[in-house]
């Protein structure tokens, strides 16, 4: 089973960027569709951006022209460019690869939680 670990969270200010990483195990990666969900406290994660494995992009209508996705599939990661944050981008945020049926090919990870105060 894939796993993946994300990194690049942190504490910004309303309008900053930052820049969030996941790096996957499993020699699957560059044949499959990746994407970025997020969590906040007392709702249901739900899909900020995907990618396919050829670089086709689809994102939330909440955060498009904010956030970019991205891949590297000779180094098996997946990027997040998130720009003029709010308040509301606050989360917990994963990556994980989605297949038909509502299932995934890899576990979730611990996710990178982004907080957006000031």
């Amino acid at each position: 089973q894939v796993q993946f670990v994300e990194s690049g969270g942190g504490l910004v200010q309303p309008g900053g960027s930052l820049r969030l990483s996941c790096v996957a195990s499993g020699s699957i990666f560059r044949l499959v569709d990746m994407a970025w969900y997020r969590q906040a406290p007392g709702a249901q994660r739900e899909l900020v951006a995907s990618i396919t494995n050829r670089g086709g992009t689809v994102y939330a209508d909440s955060v498009k022209g904010r956030f970019i996705i991205s891949r590297d599939n000779d180094k098996s990661t997946i990027d997040l460019r998130m720009d003029s944050l709010k308040p509301e981008d606050t989360a917990v945020y994963y990556c994980n690869a989605p297949r038909s049926g509502g299932r995934y090919y890899g576990a979730w990870g611990q996710g990178t939680q982004v907080t957006v105060s000031s």
